[in-house]
């Protein structure tokens, strides 16, 4: 499974997330894609989001968690991988 959260971004990069995943809740999208495809979305994903906007992408993986992440944009939240975990770290402004 992938998930995709996005925030403010254009409208053109939620029409392209929505052909291949579903809108669960405005801006998070859910979808069984091969890695190929979530690294193409991505490629759209940093692309849109390097102008405005937030993005995190979380995908099943075989690690100690069972999944691995990514982020990029503005947001105090951001994903760091520490001794072989995921964890979040407030990014204090």
């Amino acid at each position: 499974m992938t998930v995709f959260v996005v925030d403010s971004v254009p409208q053109r990069l939620r029409g392209m997330l929505a052909r291949y995943c579903l809108e669960v809740r405005a801006g998070l999208y859910v979808g069984k894609i091969d890695a190929r495809m979530r690294e193409k979305l991505w490629e759209h994903v940093e692309h849109h989001v390097a102008k405005s906007g937030a993005a995190v992408l979380l995908w099943r993986e075989n690690s100690e968690q069972g999944f691995a992440m990514r982020a990029l944009g503005d947001d105090r939240r951001m994903p760091v991988f520490r001794d072989g975990l995921w964890m979040i770290d407030e990014v204090l402004g």
